[in-house]
């Protein structure tokens, strides 16, 4: 079963006003609004699609705009940190074009990989990162961000938690991905079935408070496989690895939670 995850698929947020989440990812990082949805399990509720000009797999962010929904918090237990790969040579225009928008920004190296942290108008943690390895996706451009400085796509996210152990063993063990970097409490997770939105960080932190899921928070994370015949496969591992020490009778909504992780 290694090997069938084809990296990630999309990330879902919250944002706690449409019309500014809209606002923001198609001006300012530059994505293309690529549909325009609801939550099927919420009519009432736009869900925004933005990514490249295909809606490739690998760069899409959708979110669920609930309106006035209030601040959510980030914390332990959740996926923490959204990583964008842009080209070598472009970190002084996001510097620049992030600073016009005024976006704060933290400068900082992960892994030896130079990268931009800055917050969207909910408090979304992002990442600009300049990728150790050539990324060759075709970006979406606009008139302001050109094809040598557009985002290419995602890069990484980032999961924080108290204990890495029962996440790296559901990575490793189910999703094909294998422990590739340790520097401290953080590890770096890939799978080696694409070259690209193929890595998953933890941060391991032990007196991290728990988080609260509503604006500013990460809602899902996708993985990407080939076919449904795929997908039907995966479900049933994945059901038995995250619920194996419950000692309870799963239920549909136990199982429905847990297919969100694969798409």
């Amino acid at each position: 079963m290694r090997g069938n995850i084809l990296g990630l698929h999309h990330i879902t947020a919250i944002p706690d006003n449409a019309k500014r989440n809209l606002d923001f990812y198609t001006d300012v990082p530059g994505l293309r609004l690529v549909k325009k949805t609801v939550n099927f399990d919420d009519p009432g509720t736009y869900h925004f699609h933005f990514g490249d000009e295909q809606g490739t797999s690998g760069t899409i962010i959708t979110f669920f705009p609930w309106e006035g929904i209030g601040a959510g918090k980030n914390g332990a237990g959740m996926s923490t940190h959204i990583g964008y790969a842009v080209p070598e040579g472009s970190f002084g225009f996001w510097k620049e074009r992030l600073a016009q928008h005024h976006v704060t920004t933290e400068e900082n190296e992960i892994f030896g990989e130079k990268l931009l942290s800055f917050n969207d108008p909910d408090g979304l943690q992002l990442q600009i990162i300049i990728s150790a390895h050539p990324d060759g996706r075709k970006p979406w451009t606009t008139r302001d961000v050109s094809q040598d400085a557009a985002i290419r796509g995602f890069h990484n996210v980032t999961l924080t938690l108290r204990s890495a152990d029962a996440t790296a063993k559901v990575l490793t063990d189910i999703l094909g991905y294998s422990l590739k970097k340790q520097d401290g409490n953080r590890y770096r997770f890939a799978t080696d079935t694409i070259d690209t939105a193929n890595i998953v960080d933890i941060i391991e932190d032990p007196a991290t408070p728990a988080g609260r899921n509503a604006a500013g928070t990460n809602h899902q994370i996708a993985f990407r496989v080939e076919n449904d015949d795929i997908l039907m496969e995966m479900n049933a591992p994945v059901t038995e690895k995250v619920y194996a020490n419950r000692g309870h009778i799963i239920s549909e909504d136990e199982i429905e939670q847990v297919n969100r992780i694969i798409l």
